[in-house]
């Protein structure tokens, strides 16, 4: 598994901004979490497939770091890095980038993996296989 995979693209919507027609800082979250998806579907892990395994990833922590405004129809480009994974909990980081590669938002989540009566998952145990990309991911940053 590379970790140059292609960056996920989002165009800003007219919804997602504000009277000033910005784009609105909360949608960046929103952002995160379709690259996310995004990401997981490409890595062979799906949301649905943990899902129907029973597993879930709720969001422990977001953190984001604005460095310069979008508008509507501009082009977001989000580069995912596994910054973490320990087997319970894993932090992602987010870059984002506009058309002319000028950073936008720099962001992290931290999640964790829980089964469906909220106890914890130990990936790398019941699922060495997902535990092994999301660590090759890691260790290719």
């Amino acid at each position: 598994m590379s970790n140059t995979m292609t960056p996920y693209k989002h165009t800003v919507q007219y919804y997602e901004t504000d009277r000033m027609g910005i784009t609105h800082h909360s949608n960046y979250i929103r952002w995160m979490e379709e690259a996310r998806i995004d990401f997981f579907d490409r890595l062979g892990w799906s949301y649905k497939k943990l899902e129907d395994e029973g597993i879930i990833s709720p969001v422990i922590a977001v953190e984001c770091s604005y460095k310069h405004s979008t508008t509507f129809p501009d082009d977001v480009f989000i580069t995912i890095t596994v910054l973490e994974f320990r087997g319970v909990c894993w932090k992602l980081g987010y870059t984002m980038t506009d058309s002319a590669g000028t950073v936008v938002c720099k962001a992290t989540s931290e999640h964790c993996f829980l089964d469906k009566d909220g106890k914890i998952v130990r990936i790398r145990k019941v699922y060495p296989g997902f535990g092994e990309v999301l660590t090759k991911m890691m260790q290719e940053e």
